[in-house]
């Protein structure tokens, strides 16, 4: 059993303290996400598991073991760093056979070293780069070099740093796709780092939100996206970012300021000063005579002017005016054009409510559930 389980972990680096008692438990075999952007402690986190961060507080327990006091190189993790740290004297087939020599992992034969290194490098693609030395290789694929000395040799769990920020767009794509069905990763634990949220999406069997050193939200792909536990986490997920609109309480009902849509919320959340109101651009449709607003009052609408349109191929982002406020949302209709008055509508099941006093600008105020029907903007 290769589970791994945080209990309490904390980290500081002299007055910064970069980890927060986290806790997390992570199954055996499970392919665990953590989103975050630079500085959240993302790495530390990974070091900390590994052995690599001296001071750490809490305990670190994998398959059930107590790692505290153990060296790195017990602990039987395989770590790959962002920076490489590739052997500049070996090809890119002796850097990745490197970690397959080393007693402590068994004996492995010429031809069983090689069916594994092959594997990895057929799906990494860098099977044409064997005989290269790291000076004659571009970042990228130092990059699938370094994630290949790791991928290459079992461990009881896999530390992935980001190990594919380096690559272009395309290629990230294909890695995504190929990565976990690796022989052998398809079985590891494995904590993977990244600040990109479609690879967390993609990828993790679960995803912990990491911000300032505190996991915000753990669960699915599923439970993070439809029911984001703040506002923080919300905008973490999605590009183009989650609309954040400050609203007033009064009554059970949330009025964004400029009066711009009314809101009936949760009764937990009726004693509020004020609300976030999370609206997600893809989840708003500009409603018109062909595609008027729900008479039936199951949608939320504003009334706003096109003041930026920005065409990304067949799709167009538009930033609207909603009551001096910015307002995001994407269409597919052409005929949009700057200066356009347009009516905003959206699902009252696609509205998140997250609490905290209006106008503060707190970026991470918590959940309080979705809005509720009143019939349609007030």
């Amino acid at each position: 059993m290769s589970s791994l389980e945080l209990r309490g972990l904390g980290a500081r680096y002299g007055r910064k303290t970069a980890l927060h008692g986290l806790d997390a438990e992570i199954a055996d075999g499970e392919f665990f996400v953590v989103l975050g952007p630079s500085g959240a402690g993302k790495t530390t986190t990974l070091k900390c598991v590994a052995g690599l961060v001296e001071g750490a507080t809490g305990a670190v327990l994998i398959g059930g073991r107590d790692m505290t006091g153990v060296e790195p190189y017990e602990r039987n993790v395989a770590m790959a760093f962002e920076s490489y740290a590739l052997y500049p004297q070996k090809t890119v087939a002796e850097n990745l056979a490197s970690p397959l020599r080393s007693g402590r992992l068994g004996t492995w034969t010429p031809e069983q070293r090689g069916a594994r290194i092959g594997e990895v490098t057929r799906t990494l693609g860098i099977d044409h780069l064997l005989g290269r030395y790291p000076r004659e290789l571009s970042n990228g694929q130092r990059q699938r070099t370094a994630l290949g000395r790791v991928l290459v040799r079992p461990a009881d769990v896999y530390l992935l740093d980001e190990p594919l920020s380096h690559l272009d767009a395309k290629l990230r794509a294909a890695m995504r796709a190929e990565l976990k069905q690796l022989s052998g990763m398809a079985r590891t634990t494995t904590v993977y780092v990244t600040h990109d949220y479609q690879e967390a999406l993609a990828l993790g069997d679960r995803i912990g939100v990491l911000r300032e050193g505190r996991l915000v939200q753990v669960g699915t792909p599923a439970q993070v996206w439809e029911t984001p536990a703040d506002a923080f986490v919300a905008r973490s997920l999605g590009q183009p970012e989650t609309n954040l609109l400050e609203a007033r309480v009064h009554r059970g009902l949330a009025t964004t300021h400029g009066g711009g849509a009314t809101v009936a919320l949760p009764e937990e959340a009726h004693g509020a000063d004020g609300v976030l109101l999370g609206l997600r651009p893809r989840d708003l449709r500009i409603a018109g005579p062909s595609a008027p607003p729900d008479g039936a009052g199951r949608e939320l609408t504003m009334r706003g002017r096109v003041v930026l349109v920005e065409r990304l191929g067949r799709s167009r982002e538009l930033s609207v005016d909603v009551a001096g406020r910015t307002v995001i949302t994407v269409t597919d209709d052409p005929r949009v054009r700057e200066g356009d008055d347009v009516t905003l509508a959206v699902a009252w099941g696609r509205v998140h409510v997250f609490a905290g006093p209006a106008g503060d600008g707190s970026p991470h105020p918590p959940r309080v559930g979705s809005a509720l029907p009143v019939g349609g903007t007030r």
